[in-house]
């Protein structure tokens, strides 16, 4: 069943854009962004499968299926037109997916930093060892129960060195609270259970897609690049001196290559 979704816009313009946040974040985490792209724009966000004021996963099937399903019921109550999406990594992955899946309703999709390690995996064995001893610390707290260590853990990896001591202790709280929501995100992100890498099935997402990172992030030129290799029509672009929170620590900069990409004039 899908969870009941919380959904909030920012703006008033005539250009309706979805976004889809990541891991451990809620919709609220694009209200820079959304100034930045400037008053042409409405950006409609929701908060994923266990954020914000969203439901919960109920634990059956695929939590990435609820997120997808969650996106679908947004876009349908935005309207029957094709839309723009922007995803943020786990929300990149989503905005991937409804790009490959439901490419009639979608105009152009912006992907910033998508964590669909899985298509890197395939291409570079050596990545997957990798990317298995960067995270084994996060997966070893989480699996021992100790989930405050856990998300540290996992702030640190994306947000920078630091970042956890300056959060307010409501905001720790809220992502360790959460930080199964990154386990359970493992079937997708690594294993490829929504079968995005099949034969052909990149294929389908005909549609202009800019794959967005920033020059600071550790991952993101492979998986980047892995992803864009199997669409029909992508590009890649870096942001300079931001890394993988950029949509939220540096909306203006962040803000500038999408609205060239989204043909905004404003």
């Amino acid at each position: 069943m899908t969870p009941h979704v919380h959904r909030r816009t920012f703006g008033s313009g005539a250009h309706p854009i979805l976004a889809i946040h990541c891991s451990l974040a809620h919709s609220g985490a694009w209200r820079g962004l959304a100034r930045a792209l400037g008053p042409e724009v409405t950006l409609h966000a929701f908060d994923l499968p266990n954020h914000g004021q969203s439901g919960d996963w109920d634990g059956t099937g695929d939590i990435h299926d609820a997120a997808t399903a969650m996106a679908r019921q947004v876009m349908d109550e935005i309207g029957d037109g094709p839309i723009d999406v922007i995803g943020h990594s786990f929300g990149a992955t989503v905005a991937l997916r409804l790009a490959v899946e439901t490419p009639g309703r979608l105009r152009r999709a912006v992907l910033f930093e998508p964590v669909f390690f899985a298509a890197a995996c395939v291409d570079d064995p050596a990545f997957a060892a990798e990317y298995t001893s960067f995270d084994w610390a996060r997966a070893t707290a989480y699996a021992e129960g100790r989930l405050e260590d856990a998300a540290r853990i996992f702030n640190r990896q994306w947000g920078g060195a630091g970042t956890w001591d300056r959060l307010p202790a409501k905001a720790r709280t809220y992502m360790s609270d959460r930080i199964g929501f990154v386990h359970h995100s493992t079937p997708s992100l690594i294993h490829d259970s929504a079968n995005l890498l099949g034969p052909g099935r990149m294929d389908h997402a005909h549609l202009p897609i800019l794959l967005m990172r920033g020059a600071l992030s550790p991952w993101a030129t492979k998986v980047n690049h892995a992803i864009a290799l199997r669409l029909p029509c992508a590009t890649e672009t870096t942001v300079a001196q931001v890394g993988h929170m950029a949509p939220v620590t540096d909306p203006e900069a962040t803000a500038a290559p999408v609205r060239t990409f989204l043909g905004l004039t404003g």
